[in-house]
């Protein structure tokens, strides 16, 4: 398309224009763009997500005070570099002095090679979507080879079903466990769970607390604070908040508003679409995607409580629902070898009656989009 290629080698031979670099250095500032991705698209159309230096730089500051990541740090790429979770890997290896190793396709292809390529690299890091975490307690490789290095497991982009981290977690008992929840739009994080205490498999894992760069806010009716322990909207405003949507300036106006608690100066805030609650520890629980919310035989339902639930049960890998509204039926679709009875019987013993599937479809493999995640869009296409 006429862009301008530049080959890294060739790049490397030429002379550097020092002075150049210096001019260019003294005109850029925290609010210039860094770069603009566009987010996979799972909910609708993509968009391009425009993050500034700033923003960028204020994340990573909280990463490496939160964690214990530096110059030691071993890093495992898993997710591609136009996926926001990249971020994490490249830039605490160029802030910290840390080593990055780029993990080929092939290996989350077979367990076994994933983990030797581990071991081998001496990986202590991982900031994975929960798909790759789940490809290997899922075959029960955990137990084949074992991983002396690790020291820390992160994990989002995604709900991580609680029973295969479990499995993470009896494997690997010393190692610090962190569920990350953020969208693209808030520079990837905005909360974090450092897994402290047990969680059972019918459980949700919290995404926990507000990271200290950024403050989160959870609005019901009338865009007000929810009662104590009511469901309502994610929002949320800081530093690493993105300047909106590129050349979107009607989708920009949807989501980046002026916060309603606010009316003495214009502070925008962002409307993340996702339903959240606060538990007995004071921890926030994702409840699903506001869009994902449903209707069904006079109830409102949230059809994440309904994932987790099956997620706990025997036989179950991975699972996900989703709402047929031409025929108002609640779709289950999981990979695994649980028969479609005993499913059902599990979940009496969970969830309402109401909130049981009334139509159960076990794949071979549940479908992926381009960043790893479960691709909602093609299973909608399934309905």
């Amino acid at each position: 398309g006429g862009a301008q290629v530049l080959v890294y080698e060739e790049l490397l031979a030429a002379p550097a224009d020092f002075a150049l670099v210096e001019r260019l250095k003294k005109r850029v500032i925290r609010t210039d763009v860094l770069y603009v991705l566009f987010t996979s698209g799972s909910t609708g159309t993509p968009k391009g997500v425009i993050i500034s230096h700033g923003a960028v730089i204020d994340y990573n500051e909280w990463l490496s005070e939160c964690f214990p990541l530096d110059e030691t740090t071993v890093f495992a790429n898993q997710t591609p570099f136009y996926f926001v979770m990249s971020g994490l890997d490249i830039y605490q290896t160029l802030r910290n002095g840390s080593t990055t190793c780029i993990v080929p396709r092939m290996a989350f292809i077979f367990p076994g090679m994933l983990l030797d390529y581990l071991r081998e690299h001496r990986v202590n890091t991982l900031y994975w979507v929960p798909t790759a975490l789940c490809i290997v307690s899922g075959l029960g490789a955990l137990k084949e080879i074992p991983l002396p290095d690790l020291r820390l497991v992160m994990f989002g982009g995604e709900v991580m079903p609680t029973k295969q981290l479990n499995l993470w977690r009896e494997a690997y008992p010393d190692v610090m466990f962190v569920n990350q929840y953020g969208p693209t739009e808030m520079t990837d994080i905005c909360a974090y769970y450092i897994l402290d205490r047990p969680i059972p498999d019918h459980e949700s894992i919290p995404i926990g607390r507000p990271a200290e760069h950024m403050d989160l806010m959870i609005l019901g009716e009338g865009d007000r604070p929810v009662p104590e322990g009511g469901i309502g909207e994610l929002c949320g405003r800081g530093p690493s908040l993105a300047n909106g949507y590129y050349n979107a300036p009607e989708k920009t106006a949807e989501a980046f508003v002026q916060n309603p608690l606010n009316t003495a100066y214009a502070e925008t805030i962002y409307r993340t679409g996702d339903l959240v609650r606060v538990n007995e520890y004071g921890e926030m629980v994702y409840m699903g995607r506001k869009d994902f919310q449903i209707k069904h035989l006079g109830h409102r339902i949230e059809l994440g409580e309904i994932e987790t639930a099956v997620s706990s049960l025997p036989g179950i890998d991975r699972a996900c629902c989703l709402y047929g509204t031409e025929r108002s039926e609640i779709v289950l679709f999981y990979t695994g070898e649980a028969v479609q009875k005993d499913i059902t019987v599990g979940l009496k013993a969970l969830v309402p009656e109401y909130m049981i599937p009334n139509v159960l479809r076990r794949l071979e493999a549940m479908p992926l989009n381009v960043n790893g995640k479960i691709d909602r869009a093609l299973l909608k296409g399934m309905l």
